[in-house]
């Protein structure tokens, strides 16, 4: 079996068709025995398509030695060893742009969602807690807000947008200020948070990016602060999150991304203050069909040109 295209990691059926109906793919196997699997039908592999929770380590890339591409579903690449690409002539290509509406509408609606009690509400009323309990507790105003988001990319600047029609004063922390926008620049996350009822995380993955949101970061928003996360989860201190919003000195997050995930820790899934998703920001129908298309689009681009479409920076 000689094969120029491999792919590895979960794919919608019908990309995996098309991967390997049009382009004859192989598909890297998910267990121990990729590496047997590599040196027998992988010493032809010029392009690797992986997800973005797979990605294409040192070792996969080292065991492939005619790759010249790796094209990834979705936007992050954290996954991918990037220094390894570059210094092995390795084009990486992500997904850009195409997941950016749906991911910035996720997290307003995640914003809406825990600063006023919406799936905490929900609960509320199917327990029948209502007609013994009376009203639902108070909860916090979001027009005349003040947002930070951490990481102003396409997203952040999506999610910045967005906030404007609620009225929102909206600042940020980025690696450089944006002085061709008028919202407020912090100077670290910290300097942010001081100054805001709730921080969103849209900052990129990556070891430059971990922790950032850490313990005296949440210690700045407080118990009356709340966080959302539709970034990464390595970019905010998973453990000392869930101790501050257990015992109240964080008031709510909602998070759409975990660091074991698909596992959620139990001390979460049992507070009231939070909003838990399934990693879904980008998971609609139209998202995913376009991040399938570019995906196909950057691949045939490499095959044709030798140069992918959306390289990244």
């Amino acid at each position: 079996m000689s094969a120029r295209v491999l792919r590895s990691g979960w794919f919608k059926p019908d990309l995996v068709e098309r991967l390997d109906r049009d382009h004859a793919a192989i598909a890297l196997p998910a267990d121990g025995s990729w590496r047997e699997f590599a040196a027998e039908y992988g010493q032809d592999v010029e392009v690797a398509v992986v997800s973005g929770r797979t990605g294409a380590s040192a070792e996969l890339m080292a065991a492939l030695p005619k790759l010249r591409a790796v094209v990834s579903h979705g936007v992050g690449v954290e996954r991918t060893d990037i220094a390894y690409a570059a210094a092995h002539g390795i084009q990486v290509a992500n997904t850009p742009d195409v997941l950016t509406d749906c991911v910035a509408d996720t997290a307003v609606a995640m914003l809406l969602d825990v600063m006023r009690g919406l799936s905490a509400a929900d609960r509320f009323v199917r327990a029948g807690h209502w007609p013994a309990a009376g009203n639902f507790r108070l909860t916090r105003r979001v027009s005349g807000a003040r947002v930070g988001i951490l990481g102003l990319g396409r997203i952040g600047l999506g999610i910045a947008r967005r906030l404007e029609g609620f009225g929102i004063s909206v600042s940020y922390h980025n690696r450089r200020p944006r002085p061709d926008l008028p919202y407020a620049y912090a100077s670290s996350p910290l300097a942010l948070a001081k100054d805001v009822d709730a921080l969103v995380v849209a900052a990129t993955g990556g070891t430059d990016s971990d922790q950032l949101v850490d313990g005296p970061v949440l210690e700045a928003l407080g118990p009356r602060g709340f966080l959302v996360n539709i970034a990464r989860a390595s970019i905010v201190a998973e453990d000392r999150m869930i101790a501050m919003l257990a015992d109240g000195r964080l008031g709510g997050a909602a998070l759409d991304v975990f660091a074991a995930e698909p596992q959620v820790p139990a001390e979460l899934v049992a507070l009231d203050n939070v909003v838990l998703l399934p990693h879904l920001a980008s998971g609609t129908q139209e998202t995913r069909e376009a991040i399938a298309r570019l995906v196909l689009a950057n691949l045939e681009a490499y095959l044709a040109t030798g140069e992918v479409l959306t390289p990244i920076h």
